[in-house]
């Protein structure tokens, strides 16, 4: 048989978290047919891997790509380190179902202007990723504040019988339509009023589908236990999969907290399908929130509406150009965005090192200065975390960003280097790969990544991409919560 592609002497690092393993792999119609030594196995595309790493493609599973991955399908900020499936809709904010009447409110502007809004229900959403074949495969949550959105005249309190009652319908619809689940923004103003009682109303939802809930807490800051219970209360309510967003010690007066932190996610997840992503940086990014603003650590602009040309500029310095106090600075250039450098690097290490954590790059591409995990993440979790500082082994990196996420999402075929499974593959040197973006010059590709396939197809080649966009729409497959029993 003349397969199409054959990636000859790899270093196999399954995505299963074992140690890797020398063989050959052969592709077929897009999946893995025969994984071996092949030497009288012949291809239309054969790659000699000359010993270097083959794993499955990486996944993250939290993003802010809901509209690029339709307007700007290439995708190379993730192509570029190794990224093959991404999850959208995260922090309460999706792309679809959404009907806006204005702008859209704040965070849901991160995901771009109102005209990138065009999705009032999740089937247009998915049609339109299917239409655009981007570059990598997307997966997608509702936003809890996207559906607020469209049902309230009011997000600062919350909701009533009535809209409660809409965005169940609206969130039900969303589902059979192959949604993977909902997702939470409650820290966030325009969800912050909303009381427990409407989270878990709309989470009864998930049940009948075996569908995800997950969260960007109430509370990253000193209240985060606190946050971390009502989550797990809604979770257990639905009899869902809880997964926490970004989980971190936030604010220098919660720093080298994370002891306390994980041993409440480890004493959730005795008896409840629990997990986290985190990703490889001590610093966040989002919109300017005004709560947030402090002297305790650096805030630098990443955009700003009325003042544009501030981004990548210091909140310190601004303030001080302008002669007005931080706050008042803040004030002045919302909407706007930040980078906040408010976490302990301890911290960091032991949530990424933690058998629950997987890993996301919490990306934003609408930035016109963004923070360096939209470029990074991925390779500096192999390169920094793995190879330098010995956080862990390679191959427990590898699992992090591949089968531990594609378990967790329910990504059938996916996350693991085995055959019969959707060749979704990078090819990258164990000894040089790395980030490059940095807080400085943030839009950079990382360095020892040598290929990327997604679907069999090889669309990133030795630093550049070809054109080439097999992305899919990947719609929820079954019961979400029996990718959790392996890591209880």
């Amino acid at each position: 048989m003349l397969y199409d592609t054959l990636i000859r002497n790899a270093l196999i690092i399954d995505g299963s978290n074992t140690p890797g393993y020398r063989a050959d792999v052969a592709i077929h119609g897009g999946r893995i047919e025969r994984i071996g030594e092949l030497r009288e196995t012949r291809a239309r595309e054969e790659i000699d891997a000359a010993g270097r790493v083959l794993a499955p493609g990486f996944i993250d599973v939290h993003t802010h790509d809901d509209t690029v991955v339709i307007r700007q399908p290439q995708m190379l900020p993730k192509l570029s380190q190794g990224v093959t499936t991404v999850i959208v809709g995260n922090c309460g904010i999706s792309a679809s179902p959404v009907s806006l009447r204005g702008d859209p409110p704040d965070p849901m502007n991160l995901l771009g202007p109102a005209r990138a809004f065009a999705y009032p229900r999740f089937a247009d959403y998915r049609g339109a990723v299917e239409a655009a074949t981007p570059a990598v495969n997307v997966a997608a949550l509702v936003g809890h504040t996207a559906l607020r959105s469209n049902h309230m005249d009011d997000l600062l309190r919350t909701a009533s019988v009535g809209e409660i009652t809409a965005m169940r319908r609206q969130l039900r619809e969303s589902l059979e339509d192959g949604a993977l689940g909902l997702s939470t923004g409650l820290a966030y103003a325009n969800a912050f009023c909303a009381a427990t009682d409407e989270v878990m109303q709309l989470s009864e939802e998930l049940a009948a589908f075996g569908a995800v809930y997950a969260t960007h807490l109430r509370s990253e800051f000193e209240p985060v236990l606190e946050a971390m219970d009502e989550a797990f209360q809604i979770g257990r309510h639905a009899q869902s999969p809880v997964i926490i967003s970004h989980l971190k010690c936030a604010g220098a007066g919660n720093w080298g907290r994370s002891p306390q932190v994980l041993a409440a996610l480890e004493s959730a997840a005795q008896n409840h399908p629990v997990g986290c992503d985190c990703y490889p940086y001590a610093a966040s990014s989002s919109t300017l929130d005004l709560k947030q603003v402090t002297d305790a650590h650096r805030i630098t602009i990443t955009w700003s509406t009325p003042h544009p040309h501030m981004g990548g500029r210091d909140l310190t310095d601004i303030a001080a150009e302008w002669d007005v106090s931080l706050l008042e600075a803040a004030r002045r250039l919302q909407p706007a965005g930040a980078v906040y450098y408010g976490m302990d690097e301890s911290d960091v290490r032991r949530i990424l090192a933690h058998p629950l954590s997987m890993v996301g790059s919490d990306g934003l591409p609408e930035d016109p200065f963004p923070h360096p995990r939209l470029w990074g993440a991925f390779p500096r979790v192999l390169g920094h975390f793995s190879r330098d500082i010995g956080l862990f082994p390679l191959h427990t990196a590898v699992h992090k960003m591949t089968g531990l996420s594609a378990a967790r999402f329910g990504l059938k075929a996916r996350g693991e280097i085995r055959e019969g499974h959707w060749a979704d593959l990078v090819l990258f040197n164990p000894q040089t790969v790395r980030d490059v973006a940095d807080f400085n010059t943030p839009q950079r590709a990382a360095e020892g990544i040598d290929g990327v396939w997604v679907n069999g197809v090889l669309s990133y080649r030795e630093g550049q991409a070809n054109g080439k966009r097999e992305g899919r729409f990947l719609a929820r497959e079954g019961d979400l919560r029996r990718g959790f029993q392996c890591v209880q």
